[in-house]
């Protein structure tokens, strides 16, 4: 009786599993089919011209380049915009999708003011002094190309951050350290507001264009 009659028969059951499939099934050969068939998608996605998420970007063509020229300070803060312009240049060097250059050699030009600086208390000690601070930054934003055109505007652009006093709100004997300290903490945060900043805006070139 063939395979054919013995299933019409119902006693398929009887016969041997490598005579219904032909022969014995094998996980680690199906494992290695299973790699080739993703690797070759993984070809075919790249040669379609698909491109990671985290290398997108919607510049328009022509930009290759980018100047960052010194940040203008309109603020009592001394030496801030230098924080600020800093953080911009090493966020877009570090990011490397266009090349940061003088601004003779630049294809856009991304220029800052630094319009407002300030610090509130935000906690007190036991004492009835000062713990922590608050800082907020306000700054504004022109992306222009060489020719001097307008590519955007971010207006009022805020950053805030807190830092804390180094005696945490308790009297200190000897004050000028103290002030020393507090001073250092303050201008931690203040690089730390430009960091975020210029991460934020970094993105925007990138993404939002």
């Amino acid at each position: 009786m063939n395979t054919e009659d013995r299933i019409q028969n119902g006693s398929l059951k009887s016969l041997p599993v490598n005579s219904i499939i032909g022969k014995s099934y094998n996980p680690q050969s199906a494992i290695r089919n299973y790699r080739w068939v993703s690797i070759f998608c993984l070809v075919l996605l790249v040669a379609c011209g698909y491109q990671m998420v985290g290398k997108e970007t919607h510049v328009p063509p022509g930009l290759n380049s980018i100047a960052i020229p010194t940040f203008k300070n309109q603020t009592f803060e001394p030496g801030i915009e230098i924080l600020f312009t800093q953080a911009f240049l090493n966020e877009f060097i570090q990011d490397r999708r266009v090349k940061v250059v003088s601004r003779a050699e630049a294809d856009s030009i991304l220029e800052g003011v630094v319009k407002h600086f300030y610090t509130s208390s935000v906690a007190y000690g036991n004492s009835g002094f000062v713990s922590q601070y608050q800082i907020y930054v306000l700054v504004d934003l022109t992306l222009k190309d060489r020719t001097g055109k307008v590519l955007w505007v971010e207006k009022d652009v805020r950053e805030t951050q807190w830092f804390r006093t180094p005696s945490g709100g308790v009297t200190s004997q000897n004050s000028g350290t103290s002030g020393v300290s507090n001073e250092a903490n303050k201008q931690a945060a203040i690089q730390k507001t430009a960091g975020l900043m210029a991460e934020r805006i970094r993105n925007r070139f990138f993404y939002n264009f």
